[in-house]
């Protein structure tokens, strides 16, 4: 019998073909799950596409095939291995639990299940030792805002012990869906034609050539769910039950890609070019930091790519032990799909 170390890479990788089902297919992160799946040779041996009755028989191409989309359903995971959801928090919560009952290990990147205690909330480059305890056989994949800006402070978390987390979030409409785009680009148009009839159903105000300081549902206390997000996630990722943060989280009128204004303060003092340094060899983050010759990250720098970018890194100069600094992601990749993928990788 042949070691498997003896064995190539390319033959591995074919004798561990896994079964992965996607539920949300045809959204843009399940979208978004298919290419990561793809560009980054994930074992695959057979998938399942799964969406509402409305999407089904439309046909979507992996590795030069099309394949037909599915219903899904309660018995859509016989013989599934791993199954990536992107359907939104109440078909998560209706067939999540279905499949992993059939055996499959469950990725999910709707919030249903990221505050339960017996559910792992995972970013690998994180806490990908969290993986390992998922009694319900479900992982949840966090808020993408929570994920760009945990990318940014963990390497600094780790030399310097974080303290407390003071954010503003601008949070581009495909955060929204599709609908969010076609708000926008249709507000756009109108205004460009000097027209002023255009509807504004998916954010209470003009997106277009606007900013609005209300993302999700504003809770008690005057807080948006979105921004309780990072407290509460952040202390759950870091296993930091203690770690202080407000967050104002803000929709603006870009396309893609989220940025977040981070005032982070530290247990331990730190300095600009320890914070730098903290980065280097650093997988899934890059520094983008020189003032002098206007480089640092914006959306389009981050549209579409891996890695989260950091800069404007600098002293605060209102609390000890603190840094500002500027994180951009791309919320649809590692903010959701990329993430759940490398979650699966993990497995």
């Amino acid at each position: 019998m042949l070691d498997s170390a003896q064995l190539s890479p390319n033959t591995q990788r074919a004798m561990s073909t896994l079964h992965v089902a996607i539920a949300g297919a045809t959204g843009a992160v399940g979208a978004e799950m298919l290419n990561c799946l793809e560009q980054r040779e994930f074992p695959v041996g057979k998938l399942t596409l799964l969406a509402s009755a409305r999407s089904v028989g439309r046909k979507l191409r992996f590795r030069g095939e099309e394949i037909a989309v599915q219903e899904l359903g309660h018995d859509s995971f016989e013989g599934v291995e791993i199954a990536l959801f992107s359907a939104g928090g109440s078909l998560s919560e209706n067939f999540g639990p279905s499949a992993a009952a059939s055996g499959s290990v469950v990725i999910d990147n709707s919030s249903a299940f990221r505050m339960d205690p017996e559910v792992p909330l995972v970013v690998p480059e994180v806490n990908p030792e969290a993986v390992s305890n998922r009694p319900k056989g479900i992982i949840a994949n966090p808020n993408c805002t929570t994920i760009v800006t945990l990318m940014g402070l963990n390497p600094l978390h780790k030399k310097f012990g974080l303290k407390s987390i003071i954010a503003s979030s601008y949070q581009a409409v495909s955060g929204s869906g599709q609908q969010g785009i076609t708000e926008l680009e249709n507000q756009v148009r109108a205004l460009s034609e000097g027209r002023s009839d255009f509807e504004t159903n998916v954010y209470p105000q003009q997106i277009a050539f606007n900013v609005i300081p209300h993302v999700d549902q504003f809770l008690e206390g005057g807080y948006t769910k979105e921004e309780l997000k990072m407290l509460h996630e952040g202390r759950k990722i870091l296993a930091l039950p203690d770690l202080k943060v407000t967050c104002t989280c803000v929709r603006v009128p870009v396309y893609r890609s989220h940025s977040i204004s981070v005032t982070a303060q530290f247990e331990n003092p730190v300095t600009v070019e320890e914070a730098r340094a903290a980065f280097d060899g650093v997988p899934g983050v890059r520094l983008v930091d020189d003032p002098g010759t206007a480089t640092y990250p914006t959306p389009l720098d981050a549209t579409e790519k891996d890695d989260c970018l950091v800069g404007r890194i600098r002293e605060d100069q209102v609390l000890e032990n603190a840094l500002a600094l500027w994180v951009v992601g791309d919320q649809v990749r590692k903010g959701a799909a990329l993430n759940a993928v490398q979650i699966a990788e993990l497995l």
